[in-house]
């Protein structure tokens, strides 16, 4: 009988085997559960993200979000990132925290905790891509991307740049004191006055434009439809000062790094700038947020003074906060001491301001808001507004600057509270608050008027008095006028369509490639004229030239334009002669643009510089005398290049022959342009007609008192 002797090694090797399956299967148990555990937690994250954007935002636009995707998140309200943390994240912490309490309580279930470990994936799976799929369509991000990939010449064709427009300021310039109420509609009001709700949370507010002007021919409220671009705070801050609405291309980088907002447009703060108007910005919150220092700041050169700036100035305690910043309370009560500084400084001025306790999600219920509305926090916060609002007007207009100032009080934005306006009719129209108070002019026609805040661009204009030919600044119409605006043109479905696809404008006027330097105007004493370089100049179409607008003091409606010479090295020079000017002393303002290929213009910067006589200097002029007329008998003198001569009330010369001194006459010069004169010198009041004569040229100031400034010798033969 044969002997079988078995291998050792054959019987060792299925227990290696079943425990290195046994450690796979574990790993493999473990990595499934801890994905069922992610994939559970992040459905329930994304879908309670989705329920809290959509129920505390109304009516959100991808267009928001992707500005804000773009700019910096410094000064976002501290207290909706908590309710959104509290809401969204700490529920999906909480159910990782179920799902793995579950998995080791099913530890010995094995079928069950299988059964488990796939059904739960498959269930978070579908809440995932059902979330996605439903505010994928709340918020039409298909009609958005196509719209991203399809140019139309909407906005090209509607915009009127304003810096093509010579706006013309009254002699005396008004101030203006710009209002944005925070989520402020005309839908507040009763119906009998032309809101949307039974009863009125804004009767102080209803009063002001009722009594006032806001376009409704004085038969109701009224107020502007806010348009694409517009329906949050910095778009429409934007939309109203520059007639255009906020949109950035997704494609385009984040504008938080950038130095420039939309560097290729003229707004309201810029054409004030240039009107010689000193420009504050006092807000609650912080001015970085969603960009709005930096716009304010380049486009008017605005004083900023905002959260920050009353924390660090002892305006309020250091560690300070509520809401977005400070309440209104605190605001209304900073913007009196503006006031009062700005009236004070000589200068025509616009403060612009923005309140924020009625923003949403309910309100900033302050101290002084009573309880009015039991259990209806926004509807005390926003008749708490309405009163605060009224008051302030009401202190304003008992100032003694009041008389020259224009009020323009607007809301930004319809209100994005989820469910504050629910009991409204479909058909109503919802628009925000508008009121303009105090203006030096009246509709040319006492009618209702249709319009969009883009118009309140050049309205606010118009109510400083201003002369705007063709009565258009950017997509917006002067409503002073009886021009029609974009909305009575079009309607406001089809201006939404067509300023929701891109724009060619709209890409060049926000370019990144679209750069030139300008730099600082200097005053060559010598030359007697102010010169400055353009360089560095890169645009997205053909540069054909450089140019520059020029005026002394405020009057711009005397201002010269000059075009700059091109260099070799790509740079153009410019040369402002100010005999141009009469030589005068004091500022001088230089707006500079360049001409593009199409045979448009962009401004790109703005320059002011201080002419003063050198004290140091000797008063001088160039005298020269033209050949002695024989036919008429005189001798014509001219002075020109006058300097270091200060204040003169005249030109007087001292005239006598060199060979009788004793027949001295005395002639006035005569201004003849350009900060020149003549003098005639006529023959026949010499003892000697033909001979040779010295000239001395006198400056004659105030006090009568001479300074010789020139001379010549001249014969008459």
């Amino acid at each position: 009988m044969r002997e079988i002797t078995a291998d050792p090694e054959l019987y060792r090797e299925p227990d290696e085997n079943k425990k290195e399956h046994a450690g796979s299967r574990k790993i493999l148990g473990i990595t499934g559960k801890g994905l069922a555990v992610l994939i559970g937690a992040l459905a329930v994250f994304i879908c309670r993200s989705v329920i809290w954007v959509l129920t505390t935002w109304n009516d959100l636009t991808m267009e928001e979000i992707v500005f804000h995707l773009k700019m910096p998140m410094e000064g976002t309200n501290s207290g909706m990132i908590e309710d959104y943390l509290l809401f969204s994240a700490v529920p999906a912490l909480l159910t990782a925290a179920a799902l793995v309490l579950c998995f080791w309580l099913l530890r010995k279930r094995k079928k069950i905790r299988r059964a488990y470990s796939i059904l739960l994936p498959c269930l978070g799976l579908f809440v995932i891509i059902s979330s996605v799929a439903y505010i994928w369509n709340a918020l039409e991000v298909s009609a958005y991307v196509e719209n991203q990939s399809t140019y139309s010449s909407f906005i090209d064709d509607n915009y009127v740049d304003p810096a093509s427009v010579p706006i013309t300021f009254p002699e005396e310039k008004r101030n203006l004191i710009y209002i944005y109420l925070e989520s402020m509609e005309t839908t507040f009001a009763d119906k009998k006055s032309g809101g949307a709700f039974d009863e009125n949370v804004i009767p102080e507010l209803t009063q002001l434009s009722m009594e006032n002007e806001n376009f409704s021919g004085h038969t109701d409220l009224n107020g502007g439809y806010s348009l694409t671009g517009t329906t949050w705070t910095m778009g429409a801050m934007f939309g109203q000062t520059s007639g255009l609405p906020l949109l950035i291309s997704v494609d385009k980088n984040s504008m938080n790094t950038q130095e420039s907002f939309f560097p290729g447009i003229t707004t309201l703060g810029d054409i004030l700038e240039d009107a010689g108007y000193r420009q504050e910005l006092v807000i609650g919150s912080e001015a970085v947020f969603g960009g709005r220092e930096l716009y304010f700041q380049q486009h008017g050169n605005y004083e900023i003074y905002d959260y920050e700036y009353s924390r660090t100035h002892g305006e309020i305690p250091e560690d300070y906060r509520v809401w977005w910043g400070y309440e209104d309370e605190k605001l209304f009560a900073n913007a009196k001491k503006r006031l009062t500084e700005l009236s004070e400084s000589g200068q025509p001025f616009n403060l612009t301001m923005l309140t924020v306790d009625t923003h949403f999600e309910d309100g900033y219920v302050c101290s002084l808001c009573p309880d009015t509305y039991e259990g209806d926090p926004y509807s005390n916060v926003m008749a708490c507004s309405s009163r605060q609002v009224a008051e302030f007007v009401e202190w304003i207009q008992q100032q003694p600057f009041y008389e020259n100032t224009t009020i323009v009080i607007s809301g930004d934005h319809p209100t994005m509270d989820a469910d504050y306006c629910d009991g409204i009719a479909e058909d109503y129209g919802r628009r925000v608050y508008t009121a303009y108070i105090n203006a030096p002019v009246s509709p040319e026609s006492d009618v209702y008027r249709e319009y969009s805040t883009f118009d309140a661009f050049p309205t606010t204009l118009a109510s400083l008095g201003c002369s705007i030919p063709g009565n258009r600044l950017g997509l917006g119409v002067n409503l002073f006028s009886s021009e029609p605006t974009l909305v009575e043109r079009c309607g406001t479905a089809e201006a939404n369509a067509g300023l929701a696809q891109k724009s060619e404008l709209m890409d060049r006027l926000n370019s990144d490639i679209n750069k030139a330097e300008v730099s600082a105007v200097s005053y060559n004493q010598e030359q007697q004229a102010l010169t400055l370089t353009v360089s560095g100049v890169h645009w997205n179409q053909t540069v054909t030239g450089a140019g520059c607008e020029v005026w002394l003091g405020e009057e711009k409606q005397s201002s010269h334009t000059y075009r700059g010479e091109s260099r070799e090295d790509s740079t153009y020079y410019l040369e402002i002669p100010l005999s141009d000017f009469e030589n005068k002393m004091g500022t001088y303002s230089i707006s500079v643009y360049l001409e593009l290929e199409d045979g448009s213009s962009v401004r790109i910067g703005d320059d002011r510089i201080e002419v003063t006589a050198d004290e140091s200097r000797e008063p001088s002029a160039s005298v020269t005398a033209a050949p002695y007329d024989f036919l008429s008998g005189k001798l014509t003198l001219q002075i020109t290049n006058l300097q270091g001569c200060g204040e003169f009330s005249g030109i007087r010369c001292a005239v006598w022959s060199d060979a009788d001194r004793s027949d001295l006459q005395w002639y006035d010069a005569v201004e003849n342009g350009a900060g020149s004169y003549q003098a005639e010198i006529y023959g026949e009041d010499f003892n000697f007609r033909h001979a040779a004569y010295t000239i001395h040229v006198y400056a004659v100031d105030n006090t009568g008192k001479e300074t010789m400034i020139g001379g010549c010798h001249a014969e008459m033969n």
